[in-house]
């Protein structure tokens, strides 16, 4: 039987704490902070099973480099408390195979996030696991064919 979790959290700078390096561990990747210089190297960080950018039909291709995109959140933001992503962390049930796991994660981020006008870095990890689950992180401002737009304060209501 599944057993059902979710949480959600902002990824803010007052708590220390970056979208490029929460986006590359979550990843397994390599990614450059150009606010800071830091590099974020997680390219050896093992159970990161899928990884998927979904953006809204408005936006350009620019989005779905998972660098360019966090690098520019980042650099949209001018305060040191700045609120710069949010992060929800869903458990897959087990008894679904690892691609039905992919195709339901996909379908409630672009049901519940994208159709609205948030981008979606999608990263599933322990798929063949008892544990498997999918970090989403989510844009706050809107999207656009040339980058980022204004933050959507309707987006931190409680009903989202």
């Amino acid at each position: 039987m599944a057993i059902y979790h979710m949480s959600a959290q902002v990824i803010g700078r007052s708590s220390g704490r970056s979208s490029t390096a929460a986006a590359a561990y979550r990843s397994g990747e390599k990614i450059v902070d150009e606010r800071t210089g830091e590099v974020h190297d997680y390219t050896r960080k093992s159970g990161v099973d899928y990884t998927e950018i979904l953006t809204p039909d408005n936006c350009g291709d620019w989005a779905k480099d998972r660098a360019r995109l966090w690098n520019m959140t980042e650099l949209a933001e001018k305060r040191k408390d700045a609120q710069v992503a949010r992060e929800i962390n869903i458990a897959i049930p087990v008894e679904l195979t690892p691609e039905q796991g992919r195709e339901l994660v996909k379908e409630y981020a672009q049901e519940n996030f994208v159709n609205k006008g948030m981008i979606a870095d999608i990263c599933i990890h322990g798929e063949n696991t008892h544990n498997p689950h999918a970090h989403i992180m989510l844009s706050m401002r809107e999207a656009t064919p040339e980058g980022l737009g204004k933050k959507v304060r309707e987006w931190n209501d409680k009903e989202e």
